[in-house]
């Protein structure tokens, strides 16, 4: 049983909630990546982070839109099928490269570039109050992961 008020579990909900409103916030027929969302919410270190929390997004967050920084479809495999995320992308009207990758000078969304400092505090502040559930596979993650920013670095006794 995850420890409720741990700190990682307390810094997870909010961040996790403000992940999936910036990437309900991006526009239908673009993509973003784990390193913008991160950077975004103050975590540039933090795109394994991110990547950890859209591979438990509940439904209604378009995770399809979320990309690698290479372009590439790193997150396909928690689409339940092969080839189901690039389907839901290619429906928005995106076109992959003979490679297989997305061109994010023309596709992709950047939420530090692409809003206003007060669209992004307003997306933040209000995702901030939404109660998304931290997993005890996630929490471990976050706690001991060597690429968690949220890392419990305290001495062991």
């Amino acid at each position: 049983m995850p420890n409720e008020t741990s700190p990682s579990n307390e810094q997870a909900k909010p961040l996790m909630a403000q992940t999936f409103a910036l990437v309900q916030a991006c526009p239908a027929g673009r993509v973003t990546t784990y390193g913008w969302i991160a950077r975004a919410l103050g975590y540039p270190r933090g795109a394994r982070m991110i990547g950890w929390f859209m591979s438990e997004s509940p439904d209604g967050v378009p995770a399809q839109r979320v990309i690698n920084s290479k372009g590439e479809l790193s997150g396909s495999q928690a689409f339940g099928q092969r080839g189901r995320m690039r389907q839901l992308l290619e429906a928005e009207g995106i076109v992959f490269s003979a490679d297989g990758t997305v061109d994010l000078k023309r596709y992709g969304w950047d939420p530090a570039r692409d809003l206003s400092e007060e669209e992004l505090k307003n997306i933040l502040d209000n995702a901030a109050n939404t109660s998304v559930d931290v997993s005890e596979r996630l929490e471990g993650l976050l706690r001991n992961d060597p690429a968690s920013p949220l890392r419990d670095t305290s001495p062991r006794e």
